[in-house]
């Protein structure tokens, strides 16, 4: 079924969510398969692959992030790549397996002329026959516009917490601002990734929350990376409490009940996951993953060692 096509799904709330969450395991990942093999081959997975094009130097003060310039984090500012470069890394990308090419950079919002560049990187990656998706930060509908005009597939913009924990995390820009951005994307009819962070210290409750934001938007997103906090010294969140394997499994198997045509993605964190959360993961509805050693500027999962995984598990990359 293809990403774009998302049925209209009933609105959940936090208690919705939270009740979910409390379920025993057993029924809860039964709830979850049940949901995820009327939507999608379960033994089928995703593969994207992430690429920072432009790194460190960003104003905003993201409690998680080792780009924010604010941050004491050693991490150096670079300019914007050059597009050749860029698609160098995404037909290596592409040798490897991902469909989809995502690109990523440290912006509040993009300047036009960078803008312009990063349209003809979009292009080229359209041309090899990948999918495409960026990450710039805040767009203006004229933005998108051009986004679109470009060929661009997804764009990536998290909403990180719940509403009620956002602010103990970024005070830069609002929650509202987020949800401004993907309006625009929406209007401008490309598909939305989007999705969030845990273990950034929040509870249960904002944990229900920020699957209930993303379930109850508009039209939920098409894909919704779920991300377990890589702590980065320098950064305010340094000392976080990693959250707990198999509670962030039942994250995933919330995700995939409430947006069931959505496809889930493990994102940031899979690197300190064992192969037998990750399965669990998988078995709860994730069928996406980022794909490569690095996610922007954080370490992820190698390949060798994700290929040795679908294997024992017998899934499949598409």
């Amino acid at each position: 079924m293809p990403e774009s096509h998302i049925a209209t799904t009933p609105r959940w709330s936090r208690a919705d969510v939270a009740a979910l969450l409390a379920l025993p395991f057993p029924e809860l990942l039964f709830r979850a398969q049940t949901v995820h093999r009327a939507h999608f081959d379960p033994a089928k997975i995703q593969i994207s692959t992430l690429l920072s094009i432009k790194t460190g130097g960003c104003p905003e003060d993201c409690g998680y992030c080792a780009q924010a310039a604010g941050n004491e984090t050693g991490l150096k500012a670079s300019k914007l790549m050059a597009v050749e470069t860029v698609l160098a890394e995404a037909r290596a990308a592409k040798a490897k397996g991902a469909a989809r090419f995502c690109m990523g950079a440290a912006w509040r919002s993009p300047k036009d002329h960078d803008l312009e560049t990063v349209c003809a990187m979009v292009e080229g990656v359209k041309a090899l026959g990948m999918e495409s998706c960026v990450t710039l930060g805040m767009l203006t509908p004229p933005q998108a516009q051009r986004l679109k005009q470009a060929g661009l597939d997804y764009y990536n913009h998290n909403l990180d917490t719940s509403p009620e924990y956002y602010g103990q995390v970024i005070t830069t820009r609002t929650y509202q601002d987020r949800l401004d951005t993907l309006q625009a994307v929406r209007d401008a009819d490309i598909n939305v990734c989007c999705g969030g962070i845990v273990g950034m210290g929040e509870d249960e409750g904002d944990r229900a929350g920020l699957i209930a934001a993303l379930a109850s938007l508009p039209r939920p997103p098409e894909s919704v990376p779920i991300n377990a906090l890589v702590a980065v010294a320098g950064t305010p969140l340094a000392k976080a409490e990693p959250i707990d394997p198999l509670d962030f499994v039942r994250l995933i198997a919330a995700a995939r009940i409430t947006m069931p045509e959505s496809y889930v993605r493990l994102s940031a964190g899979r690197e300190a996951m064992s192969d037998e959360a990750q399965a669990l993961c998988f078995l709860a509805g994730a069928n996406s993953i980022f794909y490569g050693e690095t996610l922007l500027t954080t370490p992820n999962s190698e390949t060798s060692r994700d290929e040795a995984l679908f294997a024992k598990l017998g899934l499949k990359t598409a």
